[in-house]
């Protein structure tokens, strides 16, 4: 029997009861939260979050905490293990990636250095 494949990311509370409020305050209704990665900033990437409006055929589909998690194929291997957060600071509020297969990030925070999780065959 194969064990149970692991969830892609996960949502503390705090970032599911966030998604959950700007979602219920969006003009439209959406299906969830797209997440991935795009090239960019001076470290090489920077996470994405968007509002899904549909699941694409290719999807990765996480539901954690009653919000759906879509994530786009070419992503998967950069997020797996990771964990969305939301943190509240003095000056600011933000989603937080905590990701064991980012290597690095930039100063300003705004981009990282992921690697790929090798894919056992």
């Amino acid at each position: 029997m194969r064990k149970p494949r692991p969830k892609v990311v996960t949502l503390t509370d705090a970032a599911a009861a966030r998604m959950t409020e700007i979602m219920a305050g969006a003009d439209e209704n959406f299906v969830g939260v797209r997440v991935g990665v795009k090239n960019g900033g001076c470290a090489g990437m920077e996470y994405t979050m968007d509002y899904a409006t549909e699941t694409a055929p290719l999807d990765e589909v996480v539901e954690e905490n009653g919000i759906q998690i879509m994530i786009d194929p070419k992503a998967i291997l950069f997020l797996i293990g990771a964990e969305i957060d939301y943190v509240t600071e003095k000056l600011s509020a933000r989603f937080v990636f905590n990701n064991p297969n980012q290597t690095d990030a930039c100063g300003c925070g705004e981009s990282v250095t992921i690697v790929p999780q090798k894919h056992d065959a």
